[in-house]
């Protein structure tokens, strides 16, 4: 591995450490999926970035590039299924929940 592999890689983990706590620390449940979803996003993104200037194959990094392109497809639908469902249930805005409860 490379210095810029790891460099990104370990960004990606701030940015998950930071969204690990942003979720326990908020009170709504739309912002903690909302939240969710972006760090998963970026970490994810991260990551997949890191491993294409790892020294692979070409192969390796076409199956990288339409990953990618699946993740930033999937998740926004995702999320929207989830704060959907939340809403059609009939999880108010302002509910608290969870263990700030």
């Amino acid at each position: 591995m490379n210095a810029v592999t790891i460099v990104i890689l370990v960004i990606s983990w701030v940015f998950l450490v930071f969204g690990m706590i942003a979720i326990f620390r908020l009170k709504n449940i739309y912002t903690r999926i909302l939240t969710a979803t972006t760090i998963d996003t970026v970490a994810c993104l991260l990551v997949l970035i890191g491993l294409l200037f790892a020294n692979i194959s070409l192969n390796f990094i076409l199956r990288l590039i339409l990953l990618i392109g699946f993740l930033l497809v999937t998740n926004p639908i995702s999320s929207h299924v989830n704060i959907r469902s939340a809403y059609l249930s009939g999880i108010p805005l302002d509910h608290e929940g969870g263990i700030n409860d």
